[in-house]
């Protein structure tokens, strides 16, 4: 049970920190309420109902939010290899490549899709 000890405090720190944060903010903030502030946040534009079954989003933004997720793995996975290139040999190198041929046939379909047209 020792072993668990440090990370039970560190929650218990955390939980008494979360909870006191959001009682004092309750306590010291002001309580000037108006409709801008009471009204959901849409870039300073006043907001508009919605139709019925919601507006679409335009693919690209879907595509830019794959192409992020899809790199952010590639660095995860590329830095510790890059860190132990010379213990992982051979085989080592060819799963990266064969990793990196995955990434690459993934960037292509991203630019064919044209994910990566700014305009």
């Amino acid at each position: 049970m020792e072993l668990y000890a440090p990370i039970v405090v560190l929650f218990g720190l955390g939980l008494a920190f979360a909870v006191i944060s959001v009682i004092a903010a309750r306590l010291t903030g002001p309580r000037r309420f108006n409709r801008a502030k009471n009204s959901p946040y849409e870039c300073g534009i006043e907001a508009t109902p919605t139709p019925p079954g919601g507006n679409r989003f335009p693919v690209k933004f879907y595509l830019t939010a794959m192409l992020f997720i899809v790199f952010d793995i590639e660095i995860m996975f590329l830095l510790p290899w890059a860190v132990h290139f010379d213990f992982l040999g051979m085989f080592g190198f060819l799963s990266m490549l064969l990793f990196v041929g995955t990434l690459f046939i993934a960037y292509v379909y991203e630019w064919r899709r044209g994910g990566l047209d700014w305009d």
